[in-house]
C-alpha cells in the first residue's frame, strides 16, 4: 500500500515549518502557516508543488493576489519567488529589520510589510532568543 503525504505537508517540510518569505517559524508563528500560491490562481498559477510556498498568515495576506509592485523610480517588479530567488541574496536583517539588497526585495519588504513596528519587535525578541532568523530551508 503506497502512503500519500498531502501536498501541504511537503510544502511545509521543504520550507522547514518557516515563512518562505519573512523566515519566522511555525513555532513563532500566532496563526499557523498557510501555503500561499506563489504565482495566483487568478494570474495563471497551478496547484503545482513548484508553485507553492509555506507562508506566514501575514505575509500571505499582504501579498494577497499580486505578484509584484512599483519601485521608487516607477518601474515594475516582480515579488521574491522562493522557488528560484535566495534569501541571502535579496534580503539582510539587522535588529529585527529586514532590508532590501534588490528591486525585488525592495517591492517585497514594502507590499509585504515586513517592517511594520510589531513584527519588528517580535524578530527582535526571536533574535535575542536565537530563534531568528532560521536557516534559508534551500542550501
Amino acid at each position: 500500500t503506497k502512503l500519500l503525504v498531502p501536498r501541504s505537508l511537503l510544502v511545509s517540510e521543504r520550507a522547514g515549518f518557516a515563512c518562505e518569505y519573512c523566515l519566522t517559524h511555525q513555532d513563532d508563528l500566532i496563526m499557523s502557516g498557510q501555503i500561499d500560491h506563489i504565482l495566483s490562481l487568478r494570474h495563471g498559477g497551478k496547484t503545482i508543488f513548484e508553485n507553492l510556498a509555506y507562508s506566514c498568515a501575514i505575509c500571505n495576506n499582504n501579498k494577497g493576489y499580486d505578484i509584484g509592485g512599483m519601485l521608487a523610480d516607477g518601474t515594475l517588479s516582480r515579488f521574491f519567488n522562493p522557488r528560484i530567488d535566495y534569501w541571502p541574496d535579496h534580503f539582510e536583517v539587522s535588529d529585527g529589520l529586514i532590508f532590501p539588497k534588490s528591486a525585488i526585495a525592495e517591492v517585497t519588504v514594502r507590499l509585504f510589510q515586513f517592517n511594520a513596528p510589531e513584527q519588528v519587535e517580535i524578530r527582535r525578541f526571536l533574535t535575542m532568543e536565537g530563534r531568528y532568523p532560521g536557516k534559508w530551508p534551500h542550501t
